[in-house]
């Protein structure tokens, strides 16, 4: 049995606790039970965080950015090496089977590698002068100290793209991790530690979401923020931050349709939807959640997708043989019972699932739902959980009108076999991320972001680490 650690505060080079010795309870969300403690931060903590992430800036900003890639590449290394004791503590904490543990750590490891070269190649501009003598030039020069604000569904992937970005570009960072997931983020930013990252660049701390945040936003010592979270707390954060002209990057909530035309290989769109719904128990941002499908391959697809989601073997992440682990913490169990609930009442078919299982621990079991109406609160509010609903349509144009009906806008996918229809769908549909006859979201090189009430700014791709830099005009004569 992998033992859980306690884990402490990472203040200027130093791992301690909380200076109040408070700490936080940890449970694992299999069995329901205390496995450890988290120390709990408060403005003390907070005050010395900030002063060490100023000094860590003075000296990370100085780093020649091959130094700073050098010292990544060999964090990613550590990361890789250590999988086999990461992976575990992860599934204790947060209840995903253990190879989808192993998969997001590996995952982090390509993101540190991608964002440690990707920041070597911020090239300024020369740019031609109007007069002679006169040099005009641009200088890409990191922003500042970082706060993040991370949640629980992915302890270390969501770190990880936030600390990769913020010290490949030169910045120094305090994370703010989740209580309910705190061991593996820990261990991921442990890796930096020991790969060499200079005492109070990173900082790590952990404590009352609402008022870490509110702390550490508007003090002057923090330039930048970056917030995965939901869209009415990510609304919040971004309005505090626009009152001290911070700048923000907001990775919120998503409500993903899913568009299947009659032409497509329904069998593919199967098995790769049901994969990619319950994967992670459907606590995922980008989770399919609105399947639309067109009439001719409606029952195909329904059946096929709800004899996918009653396969399923769920139970505790550590078994060899889970597929779905539980929910992360007992909140979402009346969710999303009150959901289904609703929806079924609205008129909808309950086609499996829609219970909690058992008295141990917070399983909840796959669910599919089938034509829901639109009033139904599942329809205008992210489950994040194991929850589809199946509804079909006769016309494209119904299809892309309920894909956008919504004010969410992250991920979308699509099913198709005519490349006409794939065209459209890549100029209609208001999302930040399409993905059409694949999954082919979230890897390092790609944007990762959404749009209008999904957030703004991307965690993935070149464009992430232009968030963390300013850009400086010098111009001279002579």
């Amino acid at each position: 049995m992998t033992d859980y650690p306690d884990t402490q505060l990472l203040i200027d080079g130093e791992w301690r606790p909380a200076l109040s010795g408070k700490t936080i309870p940890v449970l694992n969300p299999a069995t329901g039970a205390e496995i450890g403690t988290v120390a709990h931060a408060a403005t003390a903590d907070l005050d010395a965080a900030l002063a060490a992430v100023e000094k860590g800036f003075a000296v990370w900003k100085a780093t020649s950015a091959f130094e700073r890639a050098r010292i990544m590449r060999k964090a990613a290394e550590l990361l890789r090496e250590r999988v086999e004791a990461i992976a575990p503590i992860m599934t204790l904490e947060q209840g995903k089977p253990l190879a989808q543990a192993k998969m997001e750590t590996l995952g982090a490891a390509d993101t540190i590698d991608w964002f440690a070269e990707e920041a070597r190649r911020t090239y300024g501009q020369i740019i031609p002068a109007r007069a002679p003598g006169v040099i005009q030039m641009t200088l890409k020069l990191p922003v500042g100290p970082v706060a993040a604000f991370t949640p629980w569904n992915f302890p270390i992937n969501q770190v990880v793209r936030k600390l990769s970005a913020a010290l490949a570009t030169g910045c120094s960072i305090i994370v703010k991790a989740p209580e309910e997931t705190p061991a593996s983020p820990a261990a991921l930013i442990r890796c930096f530690v020991d790969a060499g990252v200079p005492a109070g660049v990173v900082n790590l701390v952990y404590g009352i979401p609402a008022e870490v945040s509110e702390y550490l936003i508007p003090h002057p010592t923090i330039r930048k923020i970056s917030f995965t979270g939901s869209t009415p707390i990510g609304k919040m954060l971004a309005g505090l931050a626009g009152q001290h002209m911070k700048r923000a990057t907001m990775e919120l909530g998503g409500h993903a349709p899913v568009i299947v035309t009659a032409d497509a290989d329904i069998a593919k769109a199967v098995d790769l939807m049901a994969t990619h719904k319950f994967r992670n128990a459907g606590q995922v941002c980008v989770s399919p959640t609105r399947f639309l499908i067109e009439e001719a391959a409606f029952d195909r697809f329904t059946e096929g997708f709800t004899a996918a989601a009653k396969a399923l073997k769920v139970g505790p992440g550590m078994d060899a043989d889970t597929q779905m682990g539980p929910l992360a913490n007992d909140r979402r169990i009346p969710a999303l019972e009150k959901l289904v609930n609703d929806a079924v009442d609205h008129g909808g078919r309950l086609l499996t699932g829609g219970r909690r299982i058992g008295n141990t621990g917070w399983f909840f079991e796959p669910t599919v739902l089938a034509d829901v109406p639109t009033e139904a609160r599942i329809m205008n509010e992210e489950p994040f959980g194991p929850v589809a609903i199946i509804n079909r349509f006769s016309h494209l144009d119904d299809a892309i009108a309920e894909a956008n009906r919504l004010p969410f806008g992250l991920a979308a996918y699509a099913f198709t076999g005519s490349g006409a229809t794939a065209t459209r769908l890549g100029n209609e549909i208001e999302a930040g991320m399409l993905s059409v006859n694949h999954l082919g979201l979230a890897l390092p090189e790609l944007p990762f972001g959404g749009i209008r009430d999904s957030g703004y700014g991307t965690e993935g791709g070149s464009e992430a680490v232009e968030a963390y830099l300013e850009t400086k005009l010098v111009t001279r004569l002579g």
